[in-house]
């Protein structure tokens, strides 16, 4: 009853409507019974043009309005020409639009027609909005030239310049959609037609006209009728050419009508309307037709959707119509391009799936390489706990490293589907959630020529070769990059068969694009429908009116191959996510509240972030009885935040030295101490800290103080002390000849007597140990016996004798002068490198190509694991006394 009364009411206001139209057109005829003089009839109908040529907006799919196609011309004077349209009635002209009058009529009555509806409430089907020419050869439209700012408003969906085949299927699908919906306030197709087409076209055009009101379909057929007998068209006003004017309603070879229902007058013809006319309906129409809510996007229920046959999500509408995008087996991932925008666009799109699909049927990787934080708010802050359930991974650093450690994990998973896939059959893979993985600024990871981007390389490709039927998709984003994708990479993203094309930076204007840029070329693997600007002309995307448009191929309705440039061209209006950024968090909120018991918060990567081991998990689980202690350096460059760590077993080399100049390598020994001490109750384990810089010495006193907290004996030393405590340290292994330690006379250090090895473990901590260079160099002048020789007796037997070293040197040669020849994994077996650079560190320990330092990161190197891990190091806060 509901909607029974809602269409009533609008047919209501429909007549009445009509009604006070028809009375104001016989108050400008006056139909009194004198006779009226033949100059005074043209004054009439002039003002009866005018009243009906300037309706107010209404819906005009079942109700045909009066449109104005020129100047009837008399002895007397002129009026104007109008025809009737939409409501069933269409428009012939018996020339194409190779006529420059005919192009220029058709824009002027698809003006008019746009200009007496309501916003949204027509859509036009045939205009050619690849070609900026005046008027061109189109056999299923007409160039649009001086419609333009109607096409960057948003207003004036175009549909490109497919064939009239293709052009006619729209239109049948849009009569039979509208009939079926019986809705009178239905949007109104208009098709503009050309030129003439083929027999077989124009039975189905005929067929169009002769559909009636419910069909909601307006034909602006040129080319009419054809030069060999044809199917008439029904409710059609026909217009025939002259030398100079045009004759209305007149049957082909018949100067004017003998029942009147032409017009006997000549029509000059209207051309195309002034710029500044075109211009205020852009404005005008532009607000309602731009503005789309996040709302309008998202399900009225949440978490409904079946991820069985893939994902599917609204992306944006054209006119009124939501426009949907899957992510399956035909459209397995999706390609966007195009600057301004893309964040918005990416974020609604997360939200939107995110809404439809539970976390049990959909993961999230998130990865934006742009630097943008795009992301950062899916991730739990101190601002807000909350988090979007589905996320696995988050990162918002321009970081390649994270990036490619994205992609490995993905491509772990994807192979561990396949082969579960391979021994239990499609069901296995039918049970797992799909995977989104979202890249933006992904070309970034395929820049420099160098190692990591050629592992990017190989899994991007294998990703987009195999991901598809493992359920796992990948949205790759970028702001098509001026430079050639490599060759792999081009022949790749050919297979994204969903493309978005996005306003774009003013150098993507070019007419040629760069060769191989696979943003650019159509996918020759398509097998539905693209979203893709036009190959004819990359300022098709560069010309949208602002950030929130996208150029976009809308699918086949029945699934067929649209191979481009293709008839389904259109401008996707998308929502701003910034402005609906409130709304965003609500829904994250509203989901996080609703997410299953057990869920944990996404790994979040945020390379800038300064990482301190007191906030590291694994840290804070450390406890005293742990067979073999662990040292903490900082965590992984991976998507799971993996703490890096050494075991300092009883293994020959398991000491750890920190190498690089920068002041975080003291942070790092801090760290590495604090979590050994939490292995160990208070007394099991001795600490000798040695501060020998003045840099260190913020950290050493820190370390210090936290230790005597914790109830650890400690002792601190100098240079002396060191050189004692070494000696005291090596004497004590079976085997090794001591020479006596070199400081007071009392055999104390530093004003503490240097002692073997006590019961339990001892951790040699020293922060600057090139400091203590020339002093280790000093020979003893009893025995010849160095200080470093007492090094390298500890370096090779202290960790079987529980004696441990931990040294931060601050360059890799003073490392190398205090090892001397102890350079195997038996003598020094874990380090971590921060600003060494990666020529001479793997010049150093004999493996080539190791990595590039960068601030914010190190290497951690196990060379008796054979183990190469990028890390974020741990450091600790300025208000710490970090520099």
């Amino acid at each position: 009853m509901g909607r029974l009364a809602s269409v009533y009411g609008q047919a209501v206001a429909a007549h009445r409507a009509g009604r006070a139209h028809l009375d104001a057109a016989r108050r400008a005829v006056d139909t009194a019974d004198q006779p009226i003089a033949p100059a005074d009839l043209v004054a009439r109908l002039a003002r009866l043009g005018d009243a009906l040529a300037t309706p107010e907006p209404a819906p005009i799919a079942d109700t045909p309005v009066a449109i104005r196609i020129g100047t009837a011309s008399t002895a007397d004077g002129g009026f104007p020409a109008l025809v009737p349209l939409g409501g069933g009635h269409h428009l012939a002209v018996d020339a194409d639009a190779d006529d420059a009058r005919v192009a220029g009529l058709l824009r002027a009555v698809v003006l008019r027609l746009l200009a007496a509806a309501p916003p949204g409430a027509v859509r036009v089907a045939g205009l050619d909005t690849t070609s900026l020419d005046a008027v061109g050869s189109r056999p299923a439209g007409v160039a649009v030239g001086p419609l333009r700012p109607l096409i960057d408003a948003g207003v004036l969906p175009g549909t490109g310049e497919g064939g009239i085949g293709a052009l006619l299927g729209v239109a049948e699908r849009h009569a039979r959609a509208a009939r079926q919906a019986g809705r009178a306030d239905q949007e109104l197709l208009v098709v503009v037609v050309g030129a003439s087409p083929a027999p077989d076209a124009a039975a189905r055009l005929a067929a169009l006209t002769q559909a009636g009101p419910a069909a909601a379909v307006c034909v602006l057929a040129a080319g009419w009728p054809p030069p060999t007998d044809r199917p008439v068209l029904g409710g059609t006003t026909q217009v025939r050419l002259a030398e100079v004017y045009a004759h209305v309603g007149d049957p082909p070879g018949v100067p004017f009508s003998a029942d009147g229902s032409g017009l006997a007058a000549p029509v000059l013809l209207d051309g195309d309307p002034p710029a500044a006319e075109v211009a205020a309906l852009a404005e005008r129409l532009s607000a309602p037709v731009n503005g789309v809510e996040v709302a309008a996007l998202l399900p009225e229920r949440r978490w409904t959707g079946s991820a069985a046959g893939g994902l599917r999500t609204v992306i944006g509408r054209v006119g009124p119509e939501p426009v949907a995008a899957a992510l399956d087996r035909a459209t397995p991932h999706w390609l966007v391009d195009g600057s301004a925008g893309r964040a918005s666009f990416l974020l609604t799109m997360v939200h939107g799936l995110a809404a439809r699909y539970a976390p049990a049927d959909l993961r999230f990787h998130l990865l934006d390489v742009t630097g943008r934080a795009g992301f950062a708010d899916l991730a739990p802050t101190e601002g807000d706990p909350s988090w979007l359930p589905h996320a696995r991974a988050v990162g918002i650093e321009p970081d390649r490293e994270y990036g490619v450690a994205v992609l490995r994990d993905l491509r772990r998973e994807l192979r561990r589907r396949v082969a579960a896939r391979k021994r239990h059959g499609v069901a296995a893979a039918a049970d797992q959630p799909r995977i989104v993985a979202v890249v933006d600024g992904f070309e970034a990871l395929l820049a420099g020529g160098d190692t990591l981007a050629r592992e990017a390389t190989d899994l991007l490709v294998e990703l987009v070769r195999a991901g598809g039927p493992a359920g796992m998709h990948l949205v790759l984003a970028g702001p098509n990059p001026p430079g050639a994708l490599p060759g792999r990479v081009a022949a790749a993203l050919g297979r994204f068969a969903l493309r978005v094309a996005l306003p774009g930076e003013p150098r993507d204007a070019v007419a040629d694009p760069p060769a191989g840029s696979a943003l650019l070329s159509a996918p020759p693997h398509a097998t539905r429908a693209v979203a893709h600007r036009p190959a004819t002309g990359a300022d098709a995307a560069v010309r949208l009116p602002d950030a929130h448009g996208a150029v976009v191929r809308l699918p086949d309705a029945d699934g067929a191959v649209v191979r481009l440039p293709d008839e389904h061209a259109a401008v996707v209006r998308l929502p701003d996510a910034q402005a609906a950024a409130g709304e965003l968090a609500r829904l994250r909120r509203e989901l996080w509240q609703a997410r299953p018991t057990g869920s944990r918060p996404p790994s979040f990567f945020a390379g800038h972030a300064t990482v301190r081991v007191e906030e590291d998990a694994t840290f804070a689980g450390l406890r005293p009885g742990g067979r073999r202690p662990l040292a903490l350096v900082g965590r992984t460059v991976d998507v799971d935040g993996t703490s890096a760590l050494f075991i300092m077993d009883a293994a020959p080399g398991r000491h750890l030295a920190v190498v690089g100049a920068s002041a975080t390598g003291a942070a790092v020994l801090r760290a590495a101490t604090l979590s050994l001490a939490r292995q160990h109750a208070p007394g099991d384990a001795r600490f000798l800290l040695a501060p020998l810089t003045g840099p260190a010495d913020s950290a050493a006193e820190d370390t210090a103080t936290t230790l005597a907290a914790a109830g650890h004996p400690v002792v601190q030393l100098d240079t002396a002390g060191l050189r004692a405590h070494l000696a005291a340290l090596a004497a004590a292994f079976p085997g090794v000849t001591s020479g006596s330690p070199v400081g007071p006379a009392d055999g104390s250090a530093g004003g503490v007597a240097a002692s073997a090895p006590a019961a339990g473990r001892t951790y040699l901590v020293v922060f600057g140990a090139d400091a203590a260079h020339e002093v280790l160099a000093t020979a003893d002048p009893e025995t010849g016996r160095t200080g470093h020789d007492d090094l390298r007796a500890l370096l090779r037997h202290g960790p079987g004798h529980g004696a441990h070293l931990l040294g931060w040197w601050r360059g890799l040669g003073p490392l190398a002068d205090d090892l001397g020849d102890a350079r195997e994994p038996e003598d020094l077996a874990c380090l971590v490198a921060l600003d060494v650079p990666g020529d001479e560190l793997g010049a150093y320990l004999g493996v080539p190509d190791l990595w590039s330092p960068r601030p914010g990161r190190g290497l951690l190197v196990d060379r008796h694991d054979q183990r190469t891990r990028l890390i974020v190091p741990f450091t600790r806060r300025e208000s710490d006394g970090e520099g």
